[in-house]
């Protein structure tokens, strides 16, 4: 298994409780799926620098964990037509153990 960062911006419209259920979801989809979840960080809301879906801010979310390569392509189907999810990215986090990235740093202090 592949460790892997994913963000998603979500749709302030579209989310009652600030992403907290949309965390929750993602969790199980992951462990559903043969993973582990590692760390969550919900970084808030941000304005945009341009328009997205004629909306100027959205709900930040990091989650930090790993899955099977096959897999990931699951949970990018799953949430390409969600009318929650503005934008979403997952990488493949190749750092070394002894360097996580600034924002999974903080959630993991």
């Amino acid at each position: 298994m592949k460790k892997y960062e994913a963000v998603f911006i979500l749709d302030i419209r579209k989310t009652d409780d600030e992403g907290a259920a949309f965390a929750k979801e993602i969790a199980g989809l992951i462990e559903s799926l043969g993973g582990k979840m590692e760390a969550t960080l919900p970084m808030g809301r941000r304005q945009f620098t341009y328009e997205i879906d004629k909306r100027k801010a959205g709900l930040y979310f990091d989650f930090l964990f790993e899955l099977d390569a096959a897999k990931v392509r699951d949970i990018k189907e799953k949430y390409k037509l969600d009318e929650r999810v503005l934008r979403n990215m997952i990488v493949i986090n190749d750092r070394p153990a002894d360097a996580p990235s600034g924002v999974i740093k903080a959630a993991l202090e």
